[in-house]
């Protein structure tokens, strides 16, 4: 069982916070921040790299030291996605069954790099397994985060043909989040991929229908549309960059920020 433990861990702020900044300065008050599981690999061809892990966790514990509450999804292509197995002759359900079990194991691998900073964790999946983590339960989450600890959603959405970012955003908007995060490679949303193509021109904001007709690829449509049906700012930054995610939390640093026309 996990001790009782301070909602608040002693987090210095970040290195690139502005001087006479401190760390008590959220413009948001509860977000839920979608990591893609090849953001857990670091430098690695597949799986987790536990140095990567231990990054992204420590930034997370400064932003609930912020007194942000704070959930996450984590995607499993590190390990498993079920769309290239599907492409390699699988049946599609069945292997997106694997993707939701890989997600699990990387909701545990961050709960365990978070509660090593003493940041009180939960991990819940959409599909019950009630010997590794608790099952979805919406108010039980909740209340998990009102006392100050961090969730973690597992498995997606527990159906298979959806993807992680359509979870994301279905549960932000459960969890009555004021902004979905998007951690991604590069810092913001660009025309194309700026480490393959030089001239890629990056956005400062966008609306949801620019990103659904321009095929920008931030995200799926589905969870774009989730996102635009329930007023749900999306913002996306990179989440190798230190201290990132605080800067945002404070609407500082390079982030795109998409949301609905005017």
């Amino acid at each position: 069982m996990t001790p009782a433990l301070s909602p608040q861990p002693a987090f210095s702020s970040p290195p690139e916070a502005q001087p006479g900044k401190t760390p008590e300065q959220p413009i948001y008050r509860r977000v839920l921040l979608k990591v893609s599981g090849e953001a857990l690999m670091g430098a690695r061809e597949y799986g987790l790299d536990t140095e990567t892990i231990a990054a992204i966790a420590t930034d997370v514990g400064c932003v609930v030291a912020m007194g942000v509450q704070v959930c996450l999804v984590i995607g499993g292509g590190n390990i498993f996605r079920g769309v290239s197995g599907a492409a390699s002759g699988m049946d599609r359900a069945q292997a997106d069954y694997i993707g939701m079990l890989a997600t699990v194991m990387n909701a545990l691998a961050m709960q365990n790099a978070l509660e090593k900073l003493q940041v009180p964790t939960r991990v819940q999946s959409a599909i019950p397994m009630a010997s590794v983590c608790e099952p979805y339960i919406r108010r039980r989450a909740m209340r998990h985060m009102e006392k100050g600890r961090v969730v973690i959603f597992a498995a997606g959405t527990g159906n298979p043909f959806f993807t992680t970012d359509t979870a994301a955003s279905l549960r932000a908007v459960e969890m009555n989040c004021d902004c979905l995060l998007k951690g991604t490679q590069v810092d913001g949303v660009y025309s194309a991929d700026p480490r393959k193509d030089a001239g890629a021109e990056r956005y400062e904001q966008l609306t949801y229908h620019d990103v659904l007709a321009h095929d920008l690829g931030v995200m799926d449509a589905a969870a774009i549309s989730v996102a635009r049906e329930n007023n749900l700012p999306v913002l996306v930054f990179n989440i190798h960059a230190p201290g990132a995610f605080a800067q945002v939390m404070r609407g500082e640093g390079r982030f795109t920020k998409i949301v609905e026309q005017g």
